[in-house]
């Protein structure tokens, strides 16, 4: 019975700890719309300077979304796919016996 009411215990404590470090990196965070954003500073001006030589792509929206980010894409394609073949399978596309 003793590790039984240490686990709830032990669970409390990680997840205290989990959440103290997510709210201390909440709080680090720069303000919504904020200028001083590191994707504004860092980021758009590398894309917006470079995308064209780094790509051969002439529109920018393309540039980013096949060359820069083309595992996300395909990331959320592959999500998108699992969650229509999930449906299908619970909707049972079959004649009913």
């Amino acid at each position: 019975m003793g590790a039984l009411s240490r686990r709830p215990l032990f669970a409390l404590v990680i997840l205290s700890m989990v959440g103290y470090l997510l709210a201390g990196l909440v709080v680090e965070m720069p303000e919504f719309g904020s200028s001083d954003a590191p994707a504004y500073k860092n980021t758009v001006p590398r894309y917006l300077s470079e995308g064209v030589s780094d790509t051969g792509a002439t529109n920018i929206v393309t540039s980013i979304l096949f060359d820069y980010r083309a595992y996300d894409t395909l990331g959320e394609a592959t999500v998108l796919f699992a969650a229509v073949l999930a449906i299908l399978s619970l909707m049972g596309g079959g004649d009913d016996p």
